[in-house]
């Protein structure tokens, strides 16, 4: 019986033994990160057990005897975000893959722009935004260029629509439009050779949409040396590759405007070491201001195709551009008050904010082409870039530690720039008594459409409609660098080359239209018969309100050969030395030629009315040569030290240059004797930062001056050429930092900055602000924190309209809004009000003063009010 109970005791230990070994099971996967590279050292854990891991070299894990139960496995890493994911045991071993998101706040995170050796942002001695989809969904953008508002140091004059924009960085001046001094790049090559071309900015053939994977904008520094002309800055929009598979596709609607936008993109691999990644976008619609019209209607498509090697990859790209987006020029607004507190109001019966000078009564514009022969065009066309680009990038380990990169890129560029400028507003009694007016014998004004007479207190704009063709934009770039690598050293050689097309043609007309913004009628001019002396609103064939100046073509090439040299030194465990030197040689050929007046009888009736008397073409047959050369050198040398493992301080001093484009092609110079040509502009920089990692948060601070040296470059709005020098110092700081499920990031941006040239030395420089910040709080919320909500402040202080001082622009904070909401684990939906308040915040004014104690009419550029919109995203 004895043994009988033994043997019993010993099946129930045996029984029990079973059970408890049975319950325990595994949890393994592999770690990588979102490109699909392993990643060692991570640590996961089980929330609230000591159970956990660390991935090998290879990125494997293993958690052994994991008992039956729910957990919360968490994996966190140094520079990336914390992953977590509910796991369940039930008796059975279970694999949970880990893919970590880099963090772009993180010390950690690897800085690829600006750089000839990618290093992370704690050893790089340059001042770097990283800011990745989420991130840049938070500010509301609707535009590429408002996404660049909350990029400290970055002035972003957003009030264009989808391009045409004014881009600024530390005081550095707009001082003719565009972004002469900050390049714009995607994937790392410049989309235009120049960012201040006119109505062909490099903004208005860039998009962003799902493809990119994370923008990185770095200011002053090593942007001297490591691209042509952009000693300011570099923006650069880097795509998705499609290592890792999965892709999304998502739709947005206005709630309370016209606007359709279908977005998608994929990737994934296709073979051993072999990945792709496409996607693009489609929209149309009316746009954020009232038009009348469908203003919006276009889209964008991009692949690249990777393939790795042993040692090295081969990675090919291409891209299509065919959009058609609204140009918003200058509105009307009246003002009262002083010059130096001046209070902005809208005219009766437009707002500033939500509408716009376009029309549908101004579809088609007719006149003289550049040939010379009949020609219309469609003023709804808008800002219409059309590009086909096509690059290839490579990058190979040599052995012996030496490494070769290429980046080559060919882009057809053309398209087009159309839209109505006020080249004045007042009264219909004002403009009768005019000189422009009692000149041509204008006696009184009718509505074109037969509505009948203009009342004489009527608002009314002198419209110089800015027809432009961009007819060959097309250009080649290609960067090659050989690097080699010593124990504590690294030396990179380096050659740019670029040919940059710049041919377009001035095709514009003047008209008169009702100041309203809804639905403006084209006004006739009449004699004292009450006979017309205008056609269907329009008064001149050519730029009659600026003294038909403007008909005109330019068609020539920039060649750009730029070697450079950089080196790198690592000089102690804590500090890193970078220097390097470029010399940029332009040679510069082709033609530009100007208006000639001629009789033409444009709509073929047998009769010469007014405007056919003084028909504006472009004199083709006596054009001017141009044939020059240009060179400079920059240079910039930085060191950074690490305090600490998550603290560092670096400092930088740099040289760099900008040549010019077509904005010295107005000055009457000799374009054939180098000497003679004001083609180069160049600034000189220092800073001093200091960044700090926290466990929820960092914050970055930089110290900087710059002096600009500038030589005068044309303006086509005020018909003007702008030359002055300017200084400026000040002070940017970035920080981010998390609280349980609030985060918050935000930048502020002090600039003390004066001209030191001319009649306005002393003065400080038009539309420059002491301060520009954003400040950007949210909340994450639900079971799995699938849901997030937020806001975004941006704002700035007071301003000066033009550089004589005098009239101010007062300073304005635009709050922006979103709510995004998990409907499942792949499925949200994402509700974005931008402008809340519809705050009018004026970044331009034509107009440099007022007549103080009557009521003034001015022509600004306001940023957009208030606009909201709904869209679906799935995830896949």
């Amino acid at each position: 019986m004895k043994s009988i109970k033994n043997k019993l005791s010993l099946l129930l230990v045996f029984t029990m033994v079973s059970f408890l070994v049975s319950a325990q099971s595994n949890i393994s996967g592999t770690v990588q990160d979102s490109e699909g590279m392993p990643l060692p050292g991570v640590n996961i854990i089980l929330d609230g057990t000591t159970n956990g891991a660390v991935s090998d070299i290879d990125g494997n894990y293993t958690i052994t005897n994991v008992e039956n139960g729910t957990y919360t496995l968490t994996a966190s890493y140094l520079g990336f975000t914390t992953f977590k994911k509910s796991v369940t045991i039930d008796g059975a071993d279970v694999v949970v893959d880990v893919t970590m998101a880099e963090d772009a706040e993180s010390l950690d995170q690897v800085i690829v722009t600006g750089v000839t050796n990618p290093r992370s942002r704690i050893e790089s001695s340059v001042s770097v935004t990283t800011m990745r989809p989420k991130t840049i969904q938070q500010s509301a953008p609707r535009t590429t260029a408002e996404i660049f508002r909350t990029i400290p140091g970055i002035r972003s004059e957003s009030s264009g629509g989808e391009g045409n924009s004014n881009i600024a960085v530390r005081g550095v001046p707009v001082s003719s439009g565009g972004s002469k001094y900050v390049q714009l790049q995607e994937d790392g090559l410049p989309v235009l050779l120049f960012g201040d071309i006119a109505f062909a900015t490099a903004d208005i053939f860039t998009r962003f949409d799902n493809n990119i994977g994370r923008i990185e904008a770095i200011r002053g520094g090593s942007a001297s040396t490591l691209s042509s002309n952009s000693p300011g800055a570099i923006i650069n929009l880097i795509s998705k590759t499609g290592k890792v598979e999965g892709g999304s596709l998502a739709t947005s609607f206005g709630l309370d405007y016209n606007s359709f936008r279908t977005d998608f993109d994929y990737g994934s691999p296709i073979g051993e070491g072999l990945y792709f990644h496409m996607g693009g976008f489609y929209r149309v619609g009316e746009g954020i201001r009232d038009a009348g019209y469908t203003a919006n209607n276009g889209g964008q498509f991009k692949l690249n195709l990777t393939k790795e090697f042993e040692n090295g990859y081969v990675r090919l790209y291409g891209k299509y551009l065919n959009d058609r987006a609204i140009a918003y020029l200058p509105n009307p607004i009246q003002v009262t008050g002083t010059n130096d507190d001046p209070n902005f109001e809208n005219i009766p019966n437009f707002d500033a904010n939500n509408q716009t000078l376009h029309t549908p009564y101004l579809q088609q514009s007719v006149g003289l082409g550049e040939d010379g022969q009949l020609r219309s065009s469609d003023i709804s066309d808008g800002m219409n870039p059309i590009s086909t680009s096509i690059g290839m990038e490579l990058s190979f380990d040599l052995g012996n530690d030496y490494k070769v990169t290429n980046n080559g890129r060919f882009s057809s560029n053309s398209g087009g720039f159309n839209s109505p400028f006020p080249a004045s507003v007042q009264t219909a009694s004002d403009f009768l008594a005019s000189d422009f007016a009692t000149d041509r014998g204008y006696d009184a004004l009718a509505f074109a459409n037969g509505d009948g007479a203009v009342n004489g207190s009527s608002i009314i704009t002198s419209v110089v409609l800015f027809d432009t063709k961009l007819n060959n934009f097309n250009n080649f770039m290609n960067d090659i660098r050989l690097t080699k690598k010593f124990d504590n050293f690294n030396i990179t050689a380096g050659f740019f080359k670029a040919m940059q097309n710049v041919s377009m043609s001035w095709l514009w007309n003047s008209y008169l239209l009702e100041g309203v913004g809804d639905e403006a009628r084209l006004i006739d001019a009449l004699d004292t018969n009450g006979e017309p002396l205008s056609v269907n609103g329009l008064v001149g064939y050519g730029a009659a309100f600026f003294g038909n100046c403007c008909q005109r073509n330019y068609d020539t090439r920039y060649n750009t050969s730029a070697p450079y040299l950089a080196v790198g030194i690592e000089a102690s465990e804590k500090l890193n030395i970078d220097a390097s030197i470029r010399f940029d040689k332009g040679r510069v050929d082709g033609t530009f030629s100007g208006p000639v007046t001629s009789v033409f009888d444009i709509n073929n009736d047998g009769e010469i009315s007014q405007p056919e008397e003084t028909v504006q073409s472009i004199d083709l047959a006596n054009p001017t040569t141009v044939n020059y050369d240009y060179d400079y050198v920059s240079y910039s040398i930085g060191l950074n030290y690490k305090l600490q493992d998550n603290q560092a301080v670096f400092a930088r001093y740099s040289r760099g240059g900008s040549a010019k484009a077509d904005r010295i092609l107005f000055t009457g110079l000799d374009f054939t004797d180098s000497d003679a040509i004001n083609a180069l502009d160049f600034i000189n920089q220092a800073e001093f930062g200091y960044k700090r990692g926290f466990e929820n948060g960092s914050l970055y601070a930089t110290l900087f001056f710059a002096n600009t040296t500038e030589e005068g470059g044309f303006e086509a709005t005020t018909n003007s050429v702008i030359e002055n020098d300017y200084k400026s110092f000040g002070l940017e700081i970035e920080g981010t930092y998390r609280v349980n499920d609030f985060g918050f990031r935000g930048g502020l941006t002090f600039t003390d900055a004066e001209i030191t040239s001319g009649d306005n030395d002393g003065n400080t420089p038009r539309r420059q602000p002491d301060f520009i910040y954003n400040f950007i709080p949210t909340y994450n919320f639900g079971n799995e924190k699938q849901n997030s909500v937020g806001l975004s402040f941006i704002g700035q202080s007071k301003a000066f309209a033009q550089d004589n001082n005098e009239l101010v622009l007062p300073g304005f904070v635009i709050i922006n809004s979103f709510i995004n909401v998990g409907i499942t684990e792949n499925l949200k939906a994402n509700l974005s009000a931008n402008n809340i308040f519809d705050t009018l915040g004026i970044t331009e004014s034509e107009e440099g003063s007022i007549v103080e104690g009557q009521t003034n009419f001015l022509r600004v550029r306001p940023v957009p009010g208030r606009s909201i919109s709904l869209g679906l995203s799935y995830s896949f």
